[in-house]
């Protein structure tokens, strides 16, 4: 267990089971604090990836949402504190799946429920590991003016009534959530407020007890008294007891165990909490009161005397001048939502478009993170761009260089061929050049230029599974499918493309692997033995690189190269750069003033 302040106000979270409400309610919480960045880093929605948005004062931003704990934890490595609003049914598994990761340092279970044998397990493993475990049947905790756990405190205006928005001099724990509520209320009536208050939650066995933070709050230089509200039932109080017989408590403690009613019923009563049930005399209210009072807390003659207590024992460490005055401070107003603001003229519109690769805002544009000063200063290329825009990363020259080699390789093919051929008749027809392009563009697909996706996707795929050339080919043949990037038009075995053995010599010298390539080279020798014309084309050579280019860098997963090949990235070169030869065409067609084309009839079979 922590032995001191477990939240700051550089805190972050990573918020577990997507809930909207007790999200925006944290970021609400650090606006009004001041705070610089969200508490909120990231989202756990297990089978969901992608980005959730939010409000952060004015402004919408877009929390990262990953389908799980690991990627979440890889990906946010200053998230330090796991909300888990899970159900009961799987709280527990999720809760120690993030106790088991090195960046985790607390765990809020929200859920009610939670088998006991697992919570005695979750328990068990954060001792053992230095952690600090919230629950379960926990709202969570805070720390006035930095960070705050879900829905901890209800809502602002209870929070500033509170005067949560900033630090106080009083460290709270209680067993009760909704108890908090009213306490926190309570606790600024007659004290500064607040510093720090934990609800550690009303289960039988509580992942950390009342006396663990009674404790870290005694090494807490700005608490300078504690209040602690237990309940009947359980004897966690006791430790406590013991904590303050032993010396270990230096502050003064103000109690209160409610449930003393109790006693008025002729049976057992189970209260509200499943811990909230007396099991003998030692576990009544009346018991532990007396306890802790002898043991030197402030223990009051009953709840409602509670507030008196907490007052009295304030106002004699101000005298004795040991809490000095809080500065008041007056909170920002937070924007209210569209659907309550309307009225009265205060909204705020969500945005309809999210964007992770450029941003046109400021000074200067930037292309993933990169300023457009520093690309020029830098002799960044066409290459660089791609990387930057189209794989939000600055890949290494060799990769910038083959992606520029594949354009000028691709940039044109003649004016036979489909594309550009509808272009030139485009063209020719007076549209312009947007049209012409965009005709052009339309012939791309798995016959024209458009197999560069379909050749990487069955070459890894062939290749992963180690498959012999003979074994993909004749699949492929019994699926009735073509093998993408293998066979052309005109080219041959004793007459092959050039564009190919110039990529293939280039990826030879440069890159560090090319294990999908010669994978490839050893398909088209066995497809050639079929037939001279099988040969690998240009889309399946630069596939097979790409693949090869993606992996042998280093920089992607496994799952961003899937992806990547799934998304259409690879057939993007071959648009982008059939793009520059067709736009050539265009104003080849209209500087040469060129007269609408019609196809001669001789080139037609008419036939019934």
């Amino acid at each position: 267990m922590a032995t001191g302040q477990i939240f700051s106000c550089s805190t972050q979270a990573l918020f577990y089971n997507y809930k909207q409400l007790p999200i925006q309610r944290m970021l609400d919480f650090d606006f009004l604090c001041g705070r610089e960045t969200p508490s909120v880093a990231g989202i756990i929605n297990p089978g969901s990836e992608g980005f959730q948005k939010l409000f952060f004062g004015q402004e919408e931003i877009a929390i990262p949402v990953h389908s799980a704990i690991e990627a979440a934890c890889a990906a946010h490595p200053t998230a330090d504190v796991f909300i888990n609003f899970a159900s009961f049914r799987s709280a527990a598994a999720s809760s120690m799946a993030a106790l088991k990761q090195q960046t985790i340092r607390v765990v809020a279970i929200i859920a009610e429920g939670v088998p006991e044998a697992d919570t005695k397990q979750l328990i068990a493993y954060a001792r053992a590991n230095n952690k600090v475990l919230i629950g379960p049947a926990t709202v969570g905790g805070i720390q006035a003016g930095a960070f705050k756990i879900g829905d901890t405190a209800g809502t602002i205006d209870n929070i500033i009534q509170c005067k949560l928005y900033r630090p106080g001099s009083v460290g709270f724990v209680s067993k009760s959530g909704g108890m908090s509520n009213e306490m926190y209320n309570t606790i600024a009536r007659v004290t500064d407020g607040i510093y720090e208050g934990i609800a550690i939650g009303g289960d039988v066995f509580p992942g950390s007890t009342l006396s663990d933070h009674v404790l870290r709050f005694n090494n807490i230089a700005q608490v300078k008294m504690m209040v602690v509200l237990g309940e009947l039932g359980g004897r966690d109080e006791y430790s406590l007891v013991e904590a303050l017989k032993q010396g270990k408590v230096n502050k003064p403690v103000v109690a209160w165990v409610s449930g003393t009613c109790a006693r008025l019923f002729k049976s057992e009563v189970q209260f509200g909490h499943a811990g909230a049930k007396s099991g003998g005399e030692m576990e009544s209210a009346q018991a532990k009161n007396q306890a802790l009072k002898e043991a030197g807390a402030v223990v009051p003659t009953s709840y409602e005397a509670f507030e008196a207590s907490i007052k009295e024992t304030f106002d004699k460490l101000v005298e004795e001048g040991k809490i000095m005055p809080v500065k008041e401070v007056t909170p920002p107003q937070i924007p209210e939502d569209l659907n309550t603001a309307i009225k009265s003229g205060k909204v705020r519109a969500p945005t309809h478009i999210i964007s992770t690769i450029s941003d046109d805002r400021g000074e200067e544009p930037s292309y993933g993170g990169v300023p457009m000063s520093t690309i020029i200063e830098r002799g960044y290329g066409v290459g660089d761009v791609i990387s930057l825009l189209w794989f939000k990363r600055s890949l290494p020259r060799y990769c910038t260089q083959f992606i520029e080699t594949c354009i000028m390789l691709c940039a044109d093919h003649g004016p036979c061929v489909s594309g550009a051929h509808n272009t030139i008749v485009t063209a020719r027809a007076g549209k312009d050049l947007v049209s012409s392009l965009v005709s052009g563009l339309l012939t791309i697909g798995p016959r024209f230029g458009g197999a560069i996706d379909d050749a990487a996707r069955y070459f890894k795929d062939a290749y992963d599974r180690s498959l012999t050339p003979y074994e993909f080919v004749e699949g492929m043949k019994k699926k009735g499918i073509r093998v993408p990037g293998i066979g052309h038009r005109i080219k041959r075995g004793d007459n092959r493309d050039k564009r190919v053995e110039l990529l293939q010599k280039f990826a030879r010298t440069y890159f560090p692997s090319v294990k999908y390539m010669e994978y490839a080279v050893q398909v088209e020798t066995y497809t050639l033995s079929k037939a001279n014309n099988l040969v690998l084309n240009v889309d399946g050579a630069i596939g097979s690189l790409f693949l090869d280019l993606l992996a042998g860098s280093g920089m992607f997963t496994k799952q961003e190269i899937d992806e990547i090949v799934d998304i259409g990235y690879l057939n993007g070169l071959f648009v982008l750069a059939r793009s520059i030869g067709l736009i050539g065409h265009t104003f080849d067609q209209k500087r040469l003033k060129q007269p609408l084309y019609r196809h001669p009839w001789e080139d037609v079979l008419y036939t019934k």
